[in-house]
């Protein structure tokens, strides 16, 4: 009877790990080959869902640069073991935010980017025993490596070139010829060049060059269209300036007008329209005036007086 009851009593229940493990041993081999890909697909998702969010943000260290300039960057930043990764199309270098404003002085502090052109720097590495030609090529390419950083550091401007034609100094002044210059600029997508900017930087190319003057510059944007137009004389048509000045004008007598009229007829209730013609044509005129001497009749413009004397002494004996 004791026998009977101590097999009818209920079997303790086993640990929860050992209940899972007779569940394994329970499954088929398909099933635990199922259950381990699952198991280390999970493992996986969390292992790389860690790593991205230890991973420092990336942002844009340079961009736009030239393949001399890229690779000078890359070099430097694997020389200093920083991290660094490419764009999705690849037109900028990402680098570590914390580490980004720190990078760009070390990198100035090493001349990169140069831009991929030469300035005043060019004449310090000259060898001994260059020729006069040499030596002038050099810095006319300095002197054009110059001007192009100074014009691409305006906000609009993307990137420049300058191209100068300096011609050889002759003796001879009936073969003298004046040097020209020529720039383009690639401006930022969205952004112009207003006559202003235009001016200033014919300006400051005539002013780099000897004897270089403001109508022998021309500039000319990325699409290839001339910005420093002339006015054709032959033409009546105005340039930007005078168009301008006319506009100006016209705003200020409808001003004029409106304020007149306003109290007298109430606001809306007339319309002043002007229209201005402005004679923009220049004369120039040269005038020579004698001061009569000695009658107002008469007008000495030139004299001139020749006076000789011969004395002869005659027959001597």
């Amino acid at each position: 009877m004791a026998a009977e009851d101590a097999a009818a009593a209920p079997v303790p229940p086993a640990s929860p790990f050992a209940q899972v493990l007779e569940n394994i041993r329970n499954l088929s081999q398909r099933q635990k080959l199922a259950a381990g890909a699952a198991l280390a697909f999970g493992i996986a998702m969390i292992v790389g869902v860690l790593l991205w969010s230890r991973q420092p943000d990336y942002t844009v260290l340079f961009s736009n640069l030239a393949e001399k300039d890229g690779g000078a960057v890359v070099t430097s930043l694997t020389q200093q073991n920083i991290p660094y990764k490419f764009s999705e199309n690849g037109n900028a270098i990402l680098v570590p935010s914390s580490q980004v404003h720190d990078l760009r002085l070390r990198l100035a502090a090493q001349g990169i980017p140069k831009g991929g052109l030469v300035g005043f720097e060019l004449m310090e590495t000259q060898k001994l025993g260059l020729s006069q030609f040499h030596e002038q090529i050099n810095y006319q390419r300095a002197l054009e490596g110059e001007l192009s950083r100074t014009i691409s550091s305006i906000a609009s401007v993307a990137g420049a070139r300058v191209h100068l034609a300096i011609p050889k100094q002759t003796a001879f002044l009936r073969d003298e010829q004046k040097p020209t210059a020529s720039v383009m600029v690639s401006l930022h997508t969205g952004r112009a060049l207003d006559p202003s900017q235009i001016a200033g930087i014919v300006h400051l190319i005539a002013s780099s060059v000897p004897n270089l003057t403001n109508d022998n510059v021309s500039v000319i944007d990325q699409d290839g269209a001339l910005l420093t137009k002339k006015p054709d004389p032959l033409r009546s048509s105005l340039d930007a300036t005078q168009l301008k000045y006319t506009h100006e004008l016209e705003e200020g007598y409808i001003e004029r007008i409106n304020s007149i009229l306003t109290p007298l007829f109430g606001k809306g209730n007339f319309r002043a329209q002007v229209s201005a013609d402005v004679d923009f044509n220049q004369t120039e005129q040269t005038a020579e005036t004698y001061r009569p001497n000695p009658s107002p009749e008469q007008a000495i413009r030139s004299q001139q007086s020749n006076e000789s004397q011969t004395r002869d002494q005659g027959p001597q004996g």
